[in-house]
């Protein structure tokens, strides 16, 4: 069963939406996304985006930094994935890192 992209309605009518593994949608309109550490059952809050995609990117690089996979294929967005990440950082770092590459995400979406 692959959790990665599934086709689901979102909101009011017929707009179908991507939804994107680590990633809800707010009554109110707001993308938000979060990620479990492993080995604790702290969450770590990725942010709240105005689009799904740069919450998606945000749970991207929370995910690699944290569990680090042998590949990419869980990855909601894996070309979106910046080369500077790495598993030496600190969940407080992590979630700072991809929180900034959602908003740049989000920032982008949004001017575009």
């Amino acid at each position: 069963m692959s959790s990665v992209k599934v086709e689901e309605s979102f909101g009011i009518g017929s707009n179908l939406q991507k939804k994107y593994r680590g990633v809800r949608r707010r009554r109110w309109g707001k993308w938000v996304s979060e990620i479990r550490v492993p080995g604790t059952q702290e969450r770590l809050w990725l942010g709240s985006y105005s689009n799904p995609e740069g919450a998606a990117i945000a749970h991207d690089i929370a995910f690699y930094c944290l569990r680090r996979p042998s590949s990419l294929n869980g990855l909601n967005l894996p070309s979106m994935l910046p080369p500077n990440v790495n598993a030496n950082m600190s969940p407080k770092s992590i979630q700072k890192a991809a929180s900034d590459a959602g908003m740049a995400v989000d920032a982008q979406m949004i001017v575009s």
